[in-house]
């Protein structure tokens, strides 16, 4: 066999290993799709189903059920009213479908809960047998602390949801401050300073200094810009 022979006779064999290697390739990734693709179901429809048949319905596909919430509608108790993701959605095996169970139809009339303070609108919610939902705090001057001032839904209506959601006037907040700079003044005119917004340092520490003249600030916590209120810990270190 010549030289060229040679040559050739392996750049034959090196197509033919390049060949296979990509067939095999190709036949690793459809056989990738495959798998993936046959762990794929479709979202049934599980919307005016109890949760038990609804909950059957999808065990039988491998899903899960999740319930997320619960709402008054036309449906039966305990029936789905949503779902998520919707039907014929494709989804993998073991995944979770969200449901909103319906609570029957409502007869309760949200009551007028405005003016009131929270600890009343607790008490009136539960009796006409609907819940506290979300408690959103807003200040301001015109009433007092912890009084309701808006709801959802509004009063007298009928809601989707047993939950009623609250805007509630909250307490003042504590004055804030910008943290001035300490480090280099003499204490006594760094807790004057302090004085003059209601602060004082929580903690001082003395420390032996070659640079800083006697009871001179030489280090600060928090930094200076920090905001403060009145329940910060300042600590502050003193050359002695």
């Amino acid at each position: 066999m010549t030289f060229r022979d040679r040559i050739e006779w392996l750049f034959r064999i090196g197509l033919l290993v390049f060949v296979l290697a990509a067939a095999a390739f190709l036949s690793a990734i459809m056989a990738m799709r495959f798998a993936i693709q046959g762990r794929q179901v479709d979202m049934p429809d599980l919307v005016g189903k109890t949760s038990a048949d609804a909950q059957a319905i999808l065990q039988g596909r491998g899903l899960q059920l999740k319930v997320v919430d619960r709402v008054y509608s036309d449906l039966p108790a305990n029936s789905v009213a949503r779902q998520t993701p919707p039907a014929g959605e494709h989804m993998k095996i073991s995944q979770d479908a969200h449901v909103v169970l319906s609570l029957g139809p409502q007869n309760v009339t949200t009551p007028m809960l405005v003016g009131e303070s929270l600890r009343v609108a607790r008490i009136q919610l539960l009796q006409a047998g609907l819940q506290l939902g979300e408690v959103t705090s807003f200040s301001t001057q015109d009433v007092g602390v912890d009084t309701v001032l808006q709801q959802t839904p509004a009063s007298g209506t009928r809601a989707t949801s047993p939950r009623v959601d609250l805007l509630v006037q909250q307490s003042q907040p504590q004055p804030a401050y910008v943290m001035p700079w300490l480090v280099g003044i003499p204490i006594s005119e760094a807790e004057r300073l302090l004085s003059t917004g209601g602060l004082k340092p929580a903690k001082t520490t003395m420390s032996p200094s070659t640079q800083w003249p006697k009871d001179t600030i030489i280090e600060q916590t928090p930094g200076l810009g920090t905001k403060i209120d009145n329940d910060t810990q300042i600590e502050i270190v003193v050359a002695e």
